[in-house]
């Protein structure tokens, strides 16, 4: 299995050049069976990211482009009446497949971002009072613009809150870049990119990460970070008892990723940011901006706080 997610990690860095830190946590995201807000500006490569990693693990993939008109039904589907079998029958939305890019989540209304919210919680929609059950795995990766305001809807904490991880990409190094420039030469090294692991196997997986032991002390050093942002000056909300819960089956999953069945204090480390800086509202910009402000303060208790202080 160790040496699946490995061949896994290589098969996405073929396509995906000069990002490794980025690869690993979108496989958090994954086995973890979370959903990842990826923040940044266009053309670094959100898309074939999430493209990358459906074919790699031999899933279906759907792109999901949220402008201000979209409807929930538009994400869902919709109950249409058939007049021979004088029934509504439901047609499935694009909502049903394994890997979900939600692009420009922030440019489409409240009400369409919340349609989201019952899929990524439970794993099913209901319409009409009738439940449909996801594909198994489930995974929502959704895209915005922190620098780009105009005409767009900021996601409440609510919807935020499902998202496992937040995440931004940035430009790769010079070396990388040139490397991209010629692989794509002739074509795009995605064209050729094989399945290496089944959907199976990702569930497999999923349930392996539960198993990962976490000593009591790195469940401390969780619970002190969490502590350390309900009491700090800077924060109106802190981090919830679900912030906690995602960051340490997030790190369990980072473990299984490099090869242990344990938890270390750096799994934690690596991992507080990503998965709690969007959980917490900051004084000064109150949910409303980019998020550097909540990042240098989540940031700066992960810091102060190491292992050993959770448990002295």
């Amino acid at each position: 299995m160790i040496e699946d997610i490995q061949i896994l990690r290589e098969n996405i860095k073929r396509v995906f050049i000069g990002k490794d830190e980025v690869v690993d946590v979108v496989l958090v995201g994954l086995f973890s069976g979370g959903h990842i807000l990826i923040e940044d500006v266009p053309g670094v490569g959100k898309t074939i990211l999430a493209r990358t990693l459906a074919r790699s693990i031999h899933c279906s993939f759907r792109r999901i482009q949220f402008t201000p008109d979209l409807l929930p039904t538009d994400i869902i589907g919709v109950s249409i009446f058939n007049a021979p079998r004088d029934e509504f029958v439901f047609k499935k939305g694009p909502i049903f497949a394994n890997i979900i890019l939600a692009d420009e989540i922030n440019r489409t209304t409240p009400r369409t971002q919340s349609s989201l919210l019952e899929a990524m919680n439970d794993y099913h929609v209901s319409v009409d009072g009738v439940s449909h059950p996801l594909p198994s795995p489930f995974m929502v990766i959704a895209t915005q613009n922190p620098f780009e305001f105009t005409g767009t809807f900021s996601l409440p904490e609510s919807q935020l809150d499902r998202f496992l991880l937040r995440l931004r990409i940035g430009y790769p190094g010079w070396d990388d870049e040139k490397r991209v420039l010629y692989d794509q030469k002739i074509r795009h090294p995605f064209d050729s990119l094989l399945a290496v692991m089944s959907s199976d196997q990702v569930l497999e997986i999923q349930q392996r990460v539960r198993e990962v032991n976490v000593d009591e002390t790195i469940a401390d050093y969780i619970l002190a970070i969490a502590e350390g942002t309900r009491n700090s000056d800077e924060l109106e909300i802190g981090v919830s008892p679900r912030g906690n819960l995602n960051l340490f089956r997030a790190a369990q999953a980072l473990a299984l990723i490099e090869g242990r069945n344990y938890c270390v204090p750096d799994d934690v480390k690596r991992l507080a940011v990503p998965v709690l800086a969007h959980r917490v509202v900051d004084k000064i910009s109150r949910g409303t901006g980019p998020g550097a402000e909540a990042i240098r303060i989540v940031t700066a208790i992960r810091d102060q706080v190491t292992a050993k202080m959770a448990w002295a």
